[in-house]
């Protein structure tokens, strides 16, 4: 349910109702008992609660081409030695098994 904002028009006395859509509007003022008018009010900002809603989740596409391109820079550095590794673990698998398939003939 909305809140509605009122000013009177006697003696200026602002004021909140929370009212449903279909409500009729006030007409007089609780204070004086003078008419009322609505005004237009900018409402709540939204308020996300809950998990899964971060600020992360609407960047830039800028801002998203940019960390990718910093990720995949520290990342290459970072995976050289390891590559290197995994390529001497890799040969040296592939040699034993050579070793039991020349054997297996």
């Amino acid at each position: 349910m909305p809140t509605y904002e009122y000013a009177c028009s006697s003696c200026k006395h602002q004021f909140e109702r929370f009212q449903q859509i279909t409500e009729e509007p006030v007409q007089t003022c609780p204070e004086c008992g003078g008419s009322v008018k609505r005004l237009i009010s900018g409402g709540a900002g939204i308020i996300f609660k809950g998990s899964g809603f971060y600020i992360t989740d609407y960047r830039s596409e800028s801002y998203k081409a940019a960390e990718k391109k910093e990720k995949s820079d520290s990342g290459s550095a970072s995976s050289g030695s390891s590559d290197s590794k995994s390529s001497d673990s890799s040969s040296g698998n592939n040699h034993s098994s050579t070793t039991k398939s020349e054997s297996n003939t």
